[in-house]
């Protein structure tokens, strides 16, 4: 027991805080936890009564003194307090009591990230429990995730579709050279998926029925096979329960525009990119990470509208965390990825 106790004192975490998702890190253990970033608070006594996977539960089916809420909006802090409370929960899961000495943590966030974001992450992983935070932006760490030869003088192009956020950029030499930060990812997917609904059929459903279509039958890019799906709701005019069948065509429809912003940013990124790195990423290719990166056919639509060989990660939702915690396993070999 005490080899066990004497094994954690000063474990160091990284975190991959997310709008959609948080996951965690460990040299030893790898990813130790993986929970939707969602909080359920009691109104009246301003308690929190559940966090992550049971709290996601929640949503769209409180009683009006209970409400779930995501307290990470675009990729950064929206409620100081929540996500401090989310922060500490996780990290107490992890460590499960044995925080002798406190644990140092990296953490990956957006590129497009201000000063006064980095504070509120740093300050609400601090007050959380951790005696030393360090930052990381995202792309790097899905670079360093994917092991892409980010220390090289090649150009590396990672697009990382988050919840909140898309980050597109170029690496070379163990910096980003260009970056494209837009705040449409996977949730805004969601959204128009709702509002589709909502306008074409009269349908209202929540965010997680939204999330569900997305994953069975949502494409970027007509598919072989035509897909359908039964969808359960509420109608909008007379407030009955109902349910209408959904062709893929129509949610690559809804998802048309957040889609459009994305393959766009990429775009964008090549051509404000030098001739020299973007020749090194023609023969390299481009790397899809992050949840988005699943999105049936987003390869070929980017592929096309590119003209470059796309890369989906083996695991596109554990990229990012993976690179992360490369870089807090070795340091000195990455500390000029730190932005703090």
């Amino acid at each position: 027991m005490f080899n066990r106790l004497f094994g954690f004192l000063g474990k160091n975490l990284a975190m991959d805080l997310g709008t959609a998702n948080t996951l965690l890190f460990t040299g030893k253990d790898g990813i130790v936890l993986n929970e939707p970033s969602v909080v359920a608070l009691d109104n009246r006594e301003g308690k929190i009564i559940a966090v992550g996977k049971e709290a996601k539960e929640y949503m769209g089916r409180t009683p009006e003194r209970i409400r779930a809420v995501r307290p990470l909006k675009d990729g950064v802090i929206a409620d100081f307090e929540v996500t401090k409370a989310m922060i500490s929960f996780f990290i107490r899961k992890v460590i499960h009591g044995l925080n002798i000495i406190k644990p140092k943590i990296v953490i990956c966030v957006p590129t497009g990230i201000t000063q006064v974001e980095k504070r509120a992450v740093i300050e609400s992983a601090q007050q959380a429990g951790a005696r030393e935070v360090k930052l990381v932006e995202e792309p790097m760490a899905a670079a360093i995730g994917a092991g892409l030869p980010i220390e090289e003088p090649i150009g590396n192009m990672v697009v990382d579709i988050g919840g909140g956020t898309t980050e597109v950029a170029v690496i070379s030499l163990s910096a980003i050279a260009y970056a494209e930060s837009v705040r449409v990812a996977g949730d805004e997917l969601n959204e128009s998926i709702q509002r589709y609904l909502q306008d074409q059929f009269q349908l209202l459903i929540g965010e997680n029925m939204a999330e569900k279509i997305k994953m069975a039958i949502g494409s970027a890019y007509p598919l072989d096979e035509q897909l359908t799906m039964e969808v359960p709701g509420k109608n909008v005019v007379n407030g009955t329960p109902t349910s209408v069948t959904i062709k893929d065509g129509q949610i690559r429809e809804a998802i048309h525009e957040p889609v459009t912003t994305i393959v766009r940013a990429t775009r964008t990124a090549l051509e404000k990119t030098p001739a020299e790195l973007v020749g090194d990423i023609a023969r390299n290719g481009l790397l899809l990470a992050g949840g988005g990166a699943l999105l049936k056919g987003l390869d070929k639509l980017i592929a096309k509208e590119t003209q470059l060989h796309v890369v989906i990660d083996e695991d596109p939702l554990t990229t990012v965390v993976r690179g992360t915690g490369r870089t807090m396993s070795s340091e000195d070999k990455f500390k000029g990825v730190f932005i703090n």
